[in-house]
């Protein structure tokens, strides 16, 4: 019944954001706020506070930048978060806004509309939803633009292309490749010019008090989500695809917040409390396909089998150990591990594996994401090589329609089972000595 609802409501979305754009985006409003209300009236109880305060979090943040985009940037992800938490402005993101598009089951009008205007199939789905959308004129113009080449060739392509068509002022921030102090010191100088310009198109001052805070607030939350995942050996909380997908956007976007400190003593006290199980540890590695159904059929509100860490999340909480703030939010860009070669994916993942005692990891090759489909073969070999059963898990974590449900059950039930069966020889080689 629920989902026939939103299929309803996306089919009318889609409709009416050809017809009247406007009449689309305060329907979509509408959508939003009463989930927003159904979230902290009718919280889901097979979930933890922290799942519930983040669903709360995010959803006020969509609303935000879609009710008031005069007082938000359109961002690419992993622009710091902590610069718009000190201007206070609010993230109007491309990969947030296209998965509750996505979401809403309304993203195939959008994806059409990007076609027509002749943008490649194989660019990323989110940049394309999100390109549709705005082309349909269903997303308001925002205050700015700021964007990077950190990680997605697609802001290359997105990003001046709306800046050009909303006519907006726009800031991009150039990481360069190399991981060294020279870089670091490159990017700080670009940060510094971009707390200038936010002043500038926001007419407001920047209290240095308030990057400050921001930075600081992001190491708290960074040592809470460290102490957790300290915990996942022998703690298993109860999660769902989507609020995986959350812990993204708490890192990057709505880093600095007060929020995002929050969320992470939230996400520590519910790993303390979460009991033991018998089930399998997963890595994750990359986004969060939260709408394809076999996945969330495999983990969602599972006790036989969790996701103990995201390589995505423990990157973006990452120990800011620069005393200038400036140079701190510089260092996290650019030993980011999307940023330069592929081993510092494989580092991060058999430092994760290591921690939470993984039985195996799951790569998701997303949908256009040229630099992880290129990587995957070399980060599966590296870690199987090292002990860790890796499978490579080909879909699209905004557009359910790239993929085939039955082709990715098949072989997600297969790399499940053989799993069970590594933990059952494991078990019987012990008893055995």
């Amino acid at each position: 019944m629920t989902m026939n609802l939103i299929n309803q409501f996306g089919r009318t979305v889609s409709s009416e954001s050809l017809k009247d754009p406007e009449k689309a985006r305060r329907l979509l409003l509408m959508g939003y706020r009463l989930q927003e209300k159904r979230l902290k009236f009718f919280p889901d109880k097979n979930l933890p506070d922290s799942a519930h305060y983040v669903a709360r979090i995010v959803m006020k943040n969509i609303i935000h930048a879609l009710a008031r985009p005069e007082n938000a940037a359109m961002v690419s992800i992993f622009v710091p978060g902590e610069l718009l938490t000190a201007a206070g402005l609010t993230p109007y993101s491309v990969e947030a806004l296209s998965c509750f598009l996505a979401g809403t089951k309304c993203e195939q009008a959008f994806l059409r509309k990007t076609e027509e205007e002749g943008f490649p199939e194989t660019m990323c789905s989110y940049h394309r939803v999100f390109l549709g959308a705005a082309l349909t004129g269903i997303l308001p113009k925002p205050k700015c633009t700021v964007y990077t080449n950190l990680a997605c060739d697609g802001n290359m392509m997105t990003f001046p292309y709306l800046k050009q068509t909303y006519e907006l002022p726009g800031f991009y921030i150039d990481v360069p490749y190399e991981k060294n102090q020279d870089s670091v010191r490159y990017v700080a100088g670009q940060l510094r010019e971009l707390k200038r310009f936010l002043e500038e198109v926001t007419g407001k001052k920047i209290p240095e008090e308030a990057v400050q805070k921001a930075v600081s607030n992001s190491r708290k939350a960074a040592v809470n989500y460290q102490r957790q995942l300290a915990l996942r050996k022998d703690h298993d909380p109860v999660s769902s695809m989507t609020n995986e997908l959350y812990a993204i956007f708490m890192c990057h976007l709505l880093a600095g917040s007060e929020a995002s400190v929050k969320y992470t003593e939230l996400l520590l006290e519910d790993v303390k409390k979460a009991p033991k199980g018998a089930g399998l540890h997963v890595l994750w590695m990359h986004i969060m396909p939260f709408l394809q159904e076999p996945v969330m059929e495999v983990f969602n509100y599972s006790d036989t089998i969790h996701i103990s860490a995201c390589d995505f999340v423990a990157d973006g909480f990452q120990m800011m150990d620069a005393s200038d703030p400036y140079e701190a939010m510089a260092a996290k860009m650019v030993n980011c591990i999307y940023n330069g070669a592929v081993d510092k994916r494989i580092e991060m993942a058999e430092r994760l594996a290591k921690i939470t005692n993984a039985d195996g990891g799951i790569l998701f090759a997303h949908w256009g994401c040229k630099g992880t489909i290129g990587a995957s073969g070399l980060i599966k070999s590296s870690l199987e090589a090292a002990g860790l059963p890796t499978m490579i898990l080909d879909g699209d974590g905004c557009n359910p329609a790239n993929t085939s449900d039955g082709q990715v059950s098949t072989r997600l039930q297969a790399f499940v089972e053989m799993l069970e069966e590594n933990r059952e020889g494991k078990s019987h080689d012990t008893l055995c000595l």
